[in-house]
Parts: C-alpha cells; structure tokens; sequence
C-alpha cells in the first residue's frame, strides 16, 4: 500500500539529516512501498499507520548516501 499523506504536509516534510532535503513516497525500487524517501541521501523512513517516523537511527540507508557501503 502507498503511503497516504496530505501533499501540504509532504511539502513541509523534510529528512532529518543535516541537508534537509525534501522527501517523497515510497522507495526507488517499490513506489507503492510505505516510506519517504529523502531526494538527496536516499535514506528511507517507514510510515506506521500514517505517521512517518523520521529518525536517523531508524532510517533505512539508500544507495546514494555516501556512507552506505561501510
């Protein structure tokens, strides 16, 4: 299932980390997968029933994030 959000509050959304880049819906490989994907480390954050959980221990690491392959 596809995350659910109100696009006003997608908009405001940003990752956590220090480039607070915007987020978007699901994951790279699976659109319909119930994350926010952030658009500049790739780092995936789950949505439990509707409410993203944006912490950077809890994060997902993309495979554009630098630090991924250590």
């Amino acid at each position: 299932m596809a995350v659910q959000l109100d696009p006003r509050l997608l908009e405001i959304l940003a990752c956590p980390s220090d480039d607070h880049a915007p987020l978007t819906t699901g994951s790279p490989t699976d659109p319909d997968a119930d994350v926010l994907t952030c658009t500049s480390c790739g780092r995936q954050f789950r949505v439990e029933d509707g409410i993203p959980v944006l912490l950077l221990d809890e994060a997902v690491h993309g495979p554009t994030e630098p630090d991924a392959d250590k």
